[in-house]
């Protein structure tokens, strides 16, 4: 019942709630979507006659069903109270809620709720031990990650610097408007093409993070996630990112904590074991960037390796050409760099 009623269907809506039982099924429905079996136990009738009634106030388009698992959930379809069928409900709903027996549906359908989140309450009261795992096991370790990335801005342009096989790219990239995700390994950029086939919003460039392929302002926010520890000269990387973010532009670096694993330098080509607040302070002041943000990263129970940091920091509005540094020497963990 979209749009102008005509008065026949004015009419044929209204037969449809001419029967008191339908009427307080409406009354149920209006602010909550219930199952079948819901509706019998506030109404004190059987499945059957609810089950009917239900069919003709669908029929009459004043109720709309949607599946859940193996039942369905019942809803009214009065529209805006604006709309035509929004008017017309408000008109007869004072009528309804007088009807004999609708008081006690009201509180009938209030314990029925109560038992509806007594039932999580159970659930969660003898599995909370367990939940941690079971949650893991339905939804996958990055549920709870992935869904706070709908916090960001649609219409942002961020780039992946660093990008590796595009494993933060494919997670951006339904979240923002444009994912521009830079490495300088071709076998890495190959994996990402991959990994991110039909990912209409990413773009792959190659090119060295010292000099990255972006032009000035191109990016609203930048991603450096596990890289900087890989390069000789972090400090010249940060000078680029703000480079290449508009003013405002957001910086984030993910990367180890110091640590003592001198064999990383060996069997992964680190140049740095880590870093800690105040180096990382400095490179980003010095490139161009302010109010840096350095948390800690909870520790993974999965993870073996050295705990991580997540630091943010804002290329400055009316930033002063950035400070020329020496040229970075790798340093060991928790030694001044």
């Amino acid at each position: 019942m979209n749009g102008f009623l005509s008065p026949v269907q004015v009419l044929d809506a209204l037969a449809a709630l001419a029967d008191p039982i339908r009427g307080r099924i409406v009354l149920a429905l209006e602010r909550h979507e219930l199952a079948v079996g819901e509706l019998a136990a506030a109404l004190q009738l059987p499945q059957s006659t609810v089950s009917r009634h239900l069919k003709t106030l669908v029929d009459a388009g004043w109720v709309d069903a949607r599946a859940e698992g193996a039942s369905r959930r019942y809803r009214l379809l009065t529209g805006a109270r604006t709309s035509p069928t929004g008017r017309l409900w408000g008109a007869v709903r004072e009528g309804m809620a007088s009807l004999p027996g609708a008081t006690h549906d009201a509180e009938r359908l209030r314990a029925v709720l109560a038992e509806r989140r007594s039932a999580s309450r159970n659930f969660f009261s003898t599995s909370a031990e367990a939940w941690d795992r079971l949650r893991v096991e339905l939804f996958g370790a990055r549920a709870d990650v992935l869904g706070l990335l709908a916090l960001l801005d649609d219409a942002l342009v961020v780039g992946d610097l660093g990008c590796g096989t595009g494993a933060a790219a494919e997670a951006l990239a339904p979240f923002v408007h444009r994912v521009i995700a830079v490495d300088r390994s071709q076998e890495m950029l190959a994996l990402a093409r991959l990994r991110l086939d039909g990912r209409a919003n990413v773009e792959l460039r190659e090119g060295d993070l010292e000099a990255l392929p972006l032009e000035d302002g191109e990016l609203d926010a930048a991603l450096v996630a596990l890289v900087l520890h890989h390069l000789a000269d972090p400090a010249a990387v940060l000078a680029e990112a703000a480079r290449v973010l508009r003013p405002g532009g957001r910086l984030l670096v993910v990367d180890m904590l110091p640590h003592d694993r001198e064999v990383y330098r060996l069997e992964m080509g680190h140049a740095w074991l880590g870093f800690d607040r105040e180096t990382l302070e400095r490179w980003v002041c010095a490139a161009g960037f302010e109010r840096l943000r350095f948390v800690p990263v909870p520790p993974d129970p999965a993870g073996k390796g050295p705990p991580l940091f997540a630091a943010s920091a804002r290329r400055a509005v009316a930033a002063a050409a950035p400070t020329v540094l020496p040229t970075a020497a790798p340093a060991v963990a928790g030694a001044s760099h």
